[in-house]
């Protein structure tokens, strides 16, 4: 057998069927909940799984779900990025941010809003303790004002949880930077 179809092969044992709806990809099947639920992805939503886009697209291209529109027909990435796209302004930023985060093994969820993209798990503390950091992700070169910043640090400080900005650079490389408050006298 050759590599290519033994790679096929497991792939298929362990694909996840998805449905395309407007708000993200629904997961219907029990195990394939469970399996995901207990590795971070998704939220939990009538008996169903319901995946962000940008947890879709990286599940996509690990090549562990397959994703169909309600016609059965099959949804490949650049569909789903550009539907992703249409609905979010900074969608391809999130979504290398988010792969590079899960690529380097944190668990990685939604954020709790006002600005904030992602709420990140140190390595194997996911359900453990709650998240240590909450990732805001922006674009070089894309600017954004001190206040907005100031803004979500203070978020970030109430609730007792480091900024990291996750900046996606020209080359379409995600830097870290850690962000502390700033007392000018």
């Amino acid at each position: 057998m050759k590599n290519n179809e033994k790679r096929s092969t497991v792939n298929a044992e362990f694909r996840i069927n998805g449905l395309f709806t407007e708000k993200g990809i629904r997961i219907q099947e029990k195990e394939s909940i469970d399996e995901l639920s207990s590795k971070g992805y998704g939220v939990a939503d009538d008996h169903e799984l319901l995946l962000a886009f940008y947890e879709s697209l990286y599940l996509l291209g690990k090549e562990t779900l397959e994703v169909k529109y309600r016609n059965n027909k099959k949804m490949d990435f650049q569909s789903l990025l550009q539907r992703y796209e249409s609905a979010e302004e900074d969608a391809w930023v999130k979504y290398l941010a988010y792969r590079d985060l899960r690529s380097r093994g944190y668990v990685v969820r939604g954020g709790f809003g006002l600005g904030v993209d992602f709420r990140v798990y140190d390595r194997g503390e996911y359900r453990e303790s709650p998240a240590k950091f909450l990732v805001l992700s922006m674009q070089e070169g894309k600017p954004v004002t001190v206040r907005y910043l100031t803004q979500v640090l203070k978020h970030c400080q109430s609730l007792k949880k480091e900024l990291v900005l996750a900046v996606m650079n020209r080359r379409g490389e995600i830097v870290y930077y850690s962000v502390s408050q700033l007392t000018l006298k």
